[in-house]
C-alpha cells in the first residue's frame, strides 16, 4: 500500500533503500529520540530492517518528499500493534525539520488506520526532549495519556516519555473538503 499526499509519498521499503535510509536517520540527533533505534545506526541495520517482514496489524512507510523533480528519503513513520492498541511512530532526518513533513506524513497514516485498518483508536509518544514531537501530534488530536519512563536504545537509559492517544471514532467521509486539501 502506497499514499500519496500534496508532498510526500509513503512506500514500504525496499532494499535499494538501504544507503539513503542509513543516510537519513543515523544522526545523533535522531536516534536519541527514538526508543528503538540501535546507535551507531549502520547499513546493515537498515538492510536488516528493510528485510523484515511486517506482522499482522503493522504497517511500516518511507517518507520520500518530492523536491523539485525528483523523490528524496527523508524519514520513517509506522503503526505498529502495542498491547490492545496500535501505536504510530515517525521520525524525519534533520534537515527535513520544520517542514510539516511529519504532520502530512502522519495524517496520511491516521487516514490509513481508519480505512484501511478499521482502527478506531492510535496511541503514541515522544521523550519529554523532544516537543517538536509532541506538537505534531497535538496538531493530529492527540490527547495526553501520561508519562511513563521508556528505553531509549542508542543511549542504553531510560527516559520520560509523553503518551498520548486519538480516538479515531466513526470512519469520517473520503470526501471531507478539509482533509482532502490539508
Amino acid at each position: 500500500m502506497f499514499a500519496r499526499t500534496q508532498r510526500l509519498t509513503l512506500r514500504p521499503g525496499w532494499p535499494e533503500d538501504a544507503a539513503a535510509l542509513t543516510a537519513a536517520i543515523a544522526h545523533e540527533a535522531v536516534a536519541f529520540k527514538l526508543s528503538r533505534l540501535p546507535w551507531p545506526y549502520t547499513v546493515e541495520h537498515a538492510t536488516d530492517w528493510l528485510s523484515q517482514t511486517s506482522r499482522a496489524g503493522e504497517i511500516s512507510r518511507v517518507i520520500l518528499a518530492h523536491e523539485g523533480n525528483r523523490a528524496r528519503l527523508v524519514g520513517g513513520i509506522g503503526i505498529h500493534p502495542d498491547g490492545d492498541d496500535h501505536e504510530i511512530g515517525y521520525w524525519l532526518t534533520p534537515d527535513a525539520w520544520g517542514r510539516g513533513y511529519a504532520t502530512e506524513a502522519a495524517r496520511a497514516m491516521i487516514d490509513i488506520a481508519r480505512f484501511g485498518m478499521g482502527l478506531r483508536r492510535l496511541t503514541s509518544g515522544h521523550f519529554i526532549d523532544n516537543p517538536a514531537s509532541g506538537r505534531v501530534l497535538a496538531k493530529l488530536g492527540f490527547r495526553n495519556t501520561g508519562v511513563v519512563m521508556r528505553h531509549c536504545l542508542a543511549l542504553g537509559i531510560d527516559k520520560p516519555c509523553a503518551t498520548l492517544a486519538i480516538d479515531l471514532g466513526e470512519p469520517e467521509s473520503c470526501e471531507d473538503p478539509e482533509r482532502m486539501a490539508a
